[in-house]
């Protein structure tokens, strides 16, 4: 593995609040390119875990760039649904990345298993897995996660995806209710980050 500290990293995604989020967490002398400066599409996720997916995209975006290349692929895991939607969270959210419609399909879905699901506490938890890809082909793949459960309804404005429906252990706000900044402090993508900022 590179022992040289990363000056400059291109950070594999399309998603505007995923860029947010990592650029946030990324010490602020560093060089960042995005997908606003280079307008790639994005691949074929085609991982069954989100440690295959988040190497396929920085490999992509890696090779197509010829910059080390950092991307995450992330997503919630609801144990009522058996784990679902899982890896296909974004999936759920339809063509349009539609959230509001994905946060009705978790909704719909929970109340097939067990309509008195509000009386109850469901547990659910994030999961991110980041990848750092070399253009030399070495790459560092961790994961973080947070642990907690689905709110009865949606809740906030802040954050983006299922934030609104997810209250970390601990916590009486969604994810969607807290400042940014005290979310980034312990959100699964800064947990995943923690375990990969030495190369920075």
């Amino acid at each position: 593995m590179s022992k040289k500290k990363i000056k400059e990293i291109f950070i594999g995604s399309n998603n505007k609040g995923k860029l947010k989020e990592i650029a946030d967490l990324l010490p602020k002398s560093l060089k960042i390119y995005s997908n606003l400066d280079f307008k790639i599409p994005s691949p074929k996720e085609t991982g069954v875990t989100f440690k295959q997916n988040s190497l396929l995209k920085a490999k992509y975006f890696s090779l197509k760039t010829k910059k080390i290349c950092m991307s995450d692929d992330s997503g919630i895991e609801i144990d009522i649904l058996d784990k679902a939607p899982g890896i296909y969270s974004a999936d759920w959210a339809g063509n349009k990345r539609n959230f509001n419609f994905a946060i009705k399909k978790v909704y719909r879905e929970i109340s097939k298993k067990n309509k008195n699901w509000k009386k109850k506490k469901l547990s659910a938890r994030f999961i991110c897995a980041l990848t750092i890809f070399w253009p030399n082909g070495k790459f560092v793949s961790k994961i973080g996660k947070i642990e907690g459960r689905i709110s009865n309804s949606k809740k906030g404005k802040n954050g983006f995806g299922y934030d609104p429906i997810f209250i970390p252990k601990g916590k009486r706000l969604t994810f969607g209710e807290m400042e940014p900044n005290k979310k980034y402090r312990i959100d699964h993508r800064s947990n995943a980050f923690k375990k990969i900022k030495k190369f920075f």
